[in-house]
C-alpha cells in the first residue's frame, strides 16, 4: 500500500503540473497510470477502466480549484462563459458518468486509446481551429458544454483538451482558453465523480476504499500531490515555450496510447 501511496502521488504531481500548463487534463496521464496500477492492487479487471476513469475526476475537483486560483489571479478566467457553458457541462458529463458505468470495459478502453491518438496529433501539429467566430449565445455554449462533458466522462478528463480549442475556435485568447478551461474543469469533475459514484455504487465484488467506481485512497494521493502542482503550471504556462513542451508531451501521449494498444492483445 505505501509504495502504491507513493505511485499516486507521483502520479498527482505530475498531473497537476499538466492541468495548469498545458490545459490538457491531468486525467491523459492520470487515468494509463491507474490503469497500470491498480491490477496489482487486487482490482477485478471488469472495474479497472471505469475506477481509474471515476478516481481521475474526483481528483480534477481539487487539481481544477487549485488550477482555477492561479489562472484567476492572472485575470485569465472568463466567468461570464463559465456561467453559460456549465449547465451543458453538468448534464452532459454526469450522464455520460452513469452511462459509462454499465458501458464494458473494453470499450472504453479502445475509446480512451483512441482519444489519445487525437489528442497527440492535434499536439504535434499544433492544430486549432481558426478564430472564425464569437461565442455562441447561452443555449449554443450550453449544447457545446453537453458534448464536452460527455466526452471528458468517458476519457476522465476536465475538458481541456476539448474546451480550449472550441474558445479559441471562438475568439478566446489562448492563455484566456486555458485558464476559463481550468474552471470549467470543477464542473466536469463533479458531475462525472457523482455519475461514477451512483453508478458503481451497487457493484458487487468492489474492494474496501472504493466509494462506487471512485478509489478513495488513490483519490487521496492524487489529490494531495496535484493541489500544490497545479499553481506551478499555471505560473510556467506564463513564461515558458508551450507549443514546445506540447510537441514533447504529444510524443509522450502516443507511447503510452501505443503501450495501453499493444496490452489489448
Amino acid at each position: 500500500m505505501f509504495m502504491s501511496l507513493i505511485v499516486y502521488l507521483c502520479c498527482g504531481a505530475v498531473a497537476g503540473v499538466l492541468a495548469g500548463l498545458l490545459g490538457v487534463g491531468g486525467g491523459i496521464v492520470i487515468v494509463p497510470m491507474l490503469v497500470m496500477v491498480f491490477p496489482s492492487q487486487g482490482i477485478p479487471p471488469e472495474y479497472v477502466q471505469q475506477l481509474a476513469l471515476g478516481t481521475s475526476l474526483a481528483s480534477i475537483v481539487i487539481t481544477s480549484v487549485s488550477s482555477t486560483r492561479a489562472h484567476h489571479s492572472r485575470g485569465a478566467v472568463h466567468w461570464d462563459i463559465w456561467k453559460r457553458i456549465t449547465p451543458g457541462i453538468l448534464l452532459g458529463t454526469f450522464c455520460g458518468g452513469l452511462v459509462a458505468t454499465r458501458m464494458p470495459t473494453m470499450f472504453l478502453k479502445v475509446f480512451f486509446i483512441c482519444f489519445l491518438y487525437v489528442v497527440a496529433v492535434q499536439m504535434l501539429l499544433n492544430y486549432r481551429p481558426a478564430a472564425s467566430r464569437e461565442m455562441p449565445g447561452r443555449l449554443g455554449t450550453a449544447v457545446a458544454g453537453t458534448g464536452i462533458g460527455l466526452i471528458s466522462s468517458f476519457v476522465g478528463i476536465g475538458g481541456g483538451t476539448l474546451s480550449v480549442p472550441f474558445m479559441s475556435f471562438c475568439n478566446v485568447p489562448l492563455h484566456h482558453a486555458v485558464g476559463t478551461s481550468a474552471a470549467i474543469g470543477f464542473p466536469i469533475a463533479v458531475a462525472g465523480t457523482l455519475g461514477y459514484v451512483i453508478g458503481g455504487w451497487s457493484a458487487p465484488n468492489l474492494p474496501a476504499g472504493c466509494l462506487g467506481f471512485v478509489h478513495l485512497w488513490a483519490l487521496l494521493g492524487l489529490a494531495s500531490a496535484s493541489f500544490c502542482t497545479a499553481p506551478l503550471g499555471a505560473k510556467l504556462a506564463h513564461a515558458m515555450p508551450v507549443k514546445t513542451l506540447k510537441r514533447a508531451f504529444a510524443v509522450f501521449v502516443i507511447i503510452i496510447a501505443t503501450k495501453m494498444l499493444w496490452g489489448l492483445f
